[in-house]
């Protein structure tokens, strides 16, 4: 093997590994989570920020540490990402305190950020033909790695040796990551216009507003004043962006002006009815088997391979399929199997058998999986070639926020309907809602575990139904707006 074939390897396998840490920092966090907040004795506000801080900060920032990759180098970037991601965890794996914790979190999102960002751009640029072609089809697949075996494989590592090695492996394998992708040729964007500052400090102070919203409505309700203000600022400041994005023109980080194409607006909208649901479960399902159902981390884990396997299993076979039939095709039947899924889950009970919780979870996983295969590619083919790194940015910046959005809101939701299951048993609002809150992160408490196992499982049920009704809606949406035209295939040509 000559040293150029040689070189091509280490830099896909960096940038493969790096990437998945990525979906494991949120899956394998999820399901450490519970032990870890007891071990802190945290809160259940505090513990949330655990999830919210990481996703947050991953959520805002890719588009601008790509901008920063262009500038000051993609290699320079890429390596400080993971040594972020690494160091960070870290600092996690040996913290004392919850607050550590989240402050820790806040910065391996940035980390998270600029590997997703400098990753892709590392790969672009050092690779071409068939060869990008299976780059990006192993990055593809380590994403879908580190979504498929995160539960399983932290949960194991919860079972035999605490929550800290989560942490620590995280750790352990970026350095081996790091080392291998110093050997990446570095590559800058020299002609770039001035940096656009306003929309990143904006856009992360928008999401940071309404993660806070929801951790603030899971305590003190939905109409306190507190929640309705932070609600407030977050609207104000994501439209803030938008004005600014649309001032900066050709200098925006988020080119919004690519909305108006409506077939991208579908694409871009994808995640929203596809990841959605699919992060929620990721994460707190494990959380509930484990609380109001007594199974083991191990166990929990073992349930989502149904959902988590064809994610890992799907993708390369879905482009085959859109190539035989249509992206518009596969995006319209992944979202009918997800809501058929999401459906399903009214029959979810935490004492319910392998089977019958695999009954919602496999449809649900196979409809993800589909979508994931295609999803990228259906970006970028929406849109002028010349666009298309415009449109990928979008679309990835996207697909984080919706997840990003769903852990914070959802955790609310499954808090406020298992409360007020808890404010009929007598117990005052503040309190049900404390009780409830550390419920839905793994925490019962047996005085209440009949009044908490009938109210998150009701939760469930009820979260099922409308992750079902906006599935449904997307996969009519997506059929509409993808319709073929000849004015939309002139276009994407260019």
């Amino acid at each position: 093997m000559d040293g150029g074939e040689r070189g091509y390897w280490v830099t896909v396998v960096a940038v493969a590994c790096a990437a998945m840490l990525l979906p494991f920092s949120v899956t394998g966090a999820a399901v450490a989570l519970p032990s870890m907040a007891a071990h802190l004795g945290a809160s259940a506000d505090t513990a949330q920020w655990m999830l919210n801080a990481f996703n947050v900060t991953f959520a805002a920032l890719p588009l601008a540490a790509g901008g920063l990759a262009d500038r000051f180098g993609r290699r320079r970037v890429l390596l400080t990402g993971i040594a972020l991601v690494g160091g960070s965890s870290l600092l996690v794996a040996v913290a004392a305190s919850m607050p550590v914790v989240d402050a820790a979190r806040a910065v391996q999102g940035c980390g998270a950020a600029a590997v997703l960002a400098s990753g892709a751009a590392v790969l672009a640029h050092a690779t071409s033909g068939r060869r990008r072609q299976l780059a990006f089809g192993m990055l593809g697949t380590s994403f879908g790695t580190g979504l498929a075996i995160g539960p399983l494989a932290a949960g194991a590592l919860v079972d035999a040796a605490g929550w800290r090695s989560v942490f620590l492996l995280v750790a352990a394998v970026s350095v081996p990551v790091w080392l291998c992708a110093t050997r990446a040729p570095e590559s800058r964007d020299t002609d770039q216009p001035a940096f656009d500052l306003v929309g990143p400090v904006c856009f992360t102070a928008g999401l940071a507003a309404l993660s806070s919203a929801f951790v603030r409505a899971g305590g003190a309700g939905w109409t306190a004043w507190s929640t309705l203000l932070l609600l407030g600022t977050a609207v104000v400041l994501i439209a803030l962006f938008a004005v600014v994005e649309l001032c900066l023109a050709e200098r925006a980080m988020f080119d919004v002006r690519l909305f108006r194409r409506p077939e991208f607006l579908a694409v871009v909208c994808q995640p929203f009815t596809v990841t959605l649901g699919f992060v929620v479960l990721l994460v707190y399902l494990p959380a509930y088997l484990q609380g109001v159902g007594g199974r083991s981390v191990l166990s929990s884990g073992l349930i989502l391979l149904p959902m988590t396997t064809p994610v890992l299993l799907l993708p390369l076979a879905a482009g085959h399929l859109a190539a035989r039939s249509s992206v518009r095709a596969v995006l319209t039947g992944a979202s009918a199997l997800i809501a058929v899924g999401a459906l399903l889950l009214v029959t979810v009970h935490s004492d319910g058998s392998w089977t019958a919780l695999a009954l919602p979870l496999l449809p649900f996983g196979i409809g993800v999986g589909l979508a994931f295969g295609v999803m990228d590619n259906a970006a970028v083919s929406t849109v002028p070639v010349q666009r298309a790194g415009a449109a990928a940015g979008i679309f990835n910046t996207m697909r984080i926020t919706g997840e990003s959005v769903a852990v914070s809101g959802a955790a609310a939701l499954l808090t406020t309907l298992a409360a007020a299951r808890l404010n009929d048993s007598g117990l005052s609002s503040g309190e049900a809602a404390r009780i409830a809150g550390q419920a839905v992160q793994g925490h019962v408490a047996e005085a209440h575990r009949a009044a908490l196992a009938a109210g998150l499982t009701s939760a469930v049920h009820t979260l099922g139904l409308a992750l079902a009704a906006l599935s449904a809606l997307g996969a009519v949406l997506t059929h509409l707006a993808l319709a073929p035209t000849t004015s939309r295939q002139e276009r994407t040509r260019g």
